[in-house]
């Protein structure tokens, strides 16, 4: 039987948080006392595996430690397994909070990555591990409802009421895009969108390259779309994750264009947010 350590309890008017040195440690914790809709704080990076142990617990919102990111994304890659259970998850900067002290990421603690379940509860990036905690604790907050349809708008242009709005996917577009709006989405840009592009017709778009593949097919709605009117570009997928709209435009760097997108400035090698720009006029 694994040993039992206790946690840290730090409670508040709306509920427990139990703090932690190790993800580990809230497994054997919570065999013996179990517990439910607590937030969790552990001083162990937010991998899938730390994630899986976590979930023992039932918990109502989790921090943890990015331990650099690392490669691959592993030591954030549990925010998105959080985020499967609809729970909000924050991963701390590991230069601001030492590994295996909860207390130290507790009190010290700098967050540098969230999910998009915590993003909706008005947590992000910069907020310290104390007041994501507490907000994470607050019976005002309510659940999150995970939306993939979900659109962040970025930016507005005054003089033509034009966008850019960013969703998951070109499927989740709105009646209000067309001829309208500049949509920052995060599928690829391959044939089997090309009906969506015609159908919701947005000013302009920019996808993912989807790692452009086999016969170029990642980029090919990019020249189909061009005799529509739609100017169009892509992101390379190793600069932007996939099905995340918001990572296309902050993070996304342009690896492909139609003549129309060229015709109005955008180049390979531009930011997405640059190219957004250019899209807009």
């Amino acid at each position: 039987m694994a040993q039992v350590h206790k946690p840290i309890i730090e409670s508040t008017e709306h509920g427990r948080i139990l703090i932690f040195d190790s993800a580990t440690h809230v497994e054997a914790y919570v065999e013996a006392h179990p517990s439910k809709a607590d937030v969790v704080v552990n001083s162990s990076y937010s991998g899938v595996l730390c994630a899986r142990m976590v979930m023992s617990a039932k918990p109502k919102a989790v921090v943890g430690l990015d331990c650099g990111i690392g490669k691959d994304g592993a030591g954030i890659a549990g925010l998105w397994y959080y985020e499967a259970f609809k729970v909000p998850a924050a991963a701390v900067d590991t230069n601001t909070a030492e590994m295996g002290s909860g207390r130290d990421l507790y009190e010290n603690g700098i967050v540098s990555r969230v999910n998009e379940c915590a993003q909706q509860l008005g947590v992000k990036p910069g907020m310290t591990t104390r007041e994501v905690a507490e907000a994470f604790s607050s019976e005002s907050l309510k659940p999150p409802t995970f939306d993939p349809a979900r659109r962040l708008m970025i930016h507005t242009d005054s003089s033509s009421g034009r966008s850019i709005v960013c969703t998951d996917s070109i499927a989740f577009s709105l009646p209000e895009d067309r001829e309208r709006n500049v949509l920052c989405t995060a599928g690829h840009t391959g044939r089997s969108v090309v009906d969506y592009f015609r159908g919701f017709r947005p000013w302009a778009f920019i996808c993912s390259d989807g790692g452009i593949g086999k016969n170029n097919a990642g980029i090919s709605a990019l020249a189909d779309v061009v005799p529509d009117g739609i100017p169009g570009a892509s992101v390379s997928a190793l600069t932007a994750r996939m099905g995340d709209g918001q990572s296309t435009y902050f993070d996304g760097v342009i690896s492909a264009m139609n003549s129309l997108a060229e015709a109005k400035g955008v180049r390979v090698g531009q930011t997405a947010r640059e190219a957004a720009m250019h899209l807009l006029k």
